[in-house]
């Protein structure tokens, strides 16, 4: 986020509440190794023709259409750094009221995260120590930049869904560290690290991921997937499964979604 995103992103804000009382948030993140890719309606993470170099955690391709991005280096890794923390700044400036790292769905800090994407043999790899390393300094510059008084959120994936990824006693332990990085609750999401790994869309398909990290972990959580409408919502907050719950996304069309996975096969 530049200085021009705060100033539109402040109109836009004031126009909401002008329409009536609400809390407005802004998820921020790095794309990582699915960065450079076409609008979802032409296909998920299709590359563009001419995108620009990707970094990435180790230099594994999202797909096997995607670029090759660069291990991230040291001086890589303090400009993200620094960036995240400018674009909570602005994010400050411009009015919302709660922020968002995202550290989910295969992106640059959850390709740290997880063992899947993460093969690096300096102290940013390895065991989940070296893998958190640099996500929750990335939290942590942005907990200092972001007011005290406004709840930091990070997005993460508690799950790969594939053979070899993240373990759930490293998604508890992962959820807990956040949380003394200086996160305030946890989005937890699932799937996405790699194209092979994906939710299986029926029902409320991450409330057992949050229930894992809210009771794990003890931190609060938001899930989302699949949960759409109140009383699913209610079931999962009386249940002490989520803190917080958002509508959406529903379960794809099954039309829609056997044709997502006949494109995603080919990815």
């Amino acid at each position: 986020m530049g200085p021009a995103h705060a100033t539109a992103w402040r109109a836009v804000l004031d126009a909401a509440r002008a329409a009536g009382p609400a809390l407005l948030g802004v998820r921020i993140g790095h794309a990582g190794a699915r960065g450079a890719t076409r609008p979802r309606r032409e296909g998920t993470d299709v590359p563009l023709r001419d995108g620009w170099p990707l970094v990435a955690a180790s230099p594994l391709p999202y797909t096997r259409r995607s670029a090759v991005p660069a291990a991230l280096d040291a001086a890589g890794r303090a400009a993200v750094r620094d960036g995240f923390a400018r674009s909570a700044r602005l994010a400050a400036e411009a009015g919302f009221d709660l922020l968002e790292v995202d550290a989910g769905h295969g992106h640059l800090l959850a390709g740290f995260v997880s063992p899947l994407t993460n093969r690096r043999d300096d102290d940013c790899g390895g065991d989940l120590d070296g893998r958190l390393r640099f996500p929750l300094e990335v939290v942590a510059a942005v907990r200092a930049a972001w007011p005290a008084d406004r709840p930091l959120a990070v997005r993460l994936t508690a799950a790969d869904l594939e053979p070899g990824g993240l373990a759930p006693d490293e998604a508890v332990e992962a959820a807990r560290r956040l949380a003394a990085a200086g996160a305030d609750l946890l989005e937890v999401v699932s799937g996405q690290t790699t194209p092979r790994g994906r939710p299986s869309y029926d029902g409320a398909y991450d409330l057992g991921w949050s229930d894992l990290v809210r009771n794990g972990a003890g931190v609060p959580t938001l899930v989302s997937g699949g949960i759409g409408d109140l009383g699913e919502a209610s079931g999962a907050l009386l249940a002490g499964r989520a803190d917080l719950c958002g509508l959406g996304p529903l379960p794809p069309d099954p039309a829609w979604l056997a044709t997502w996975r006949t494109a995603e096969g080919r990815a």
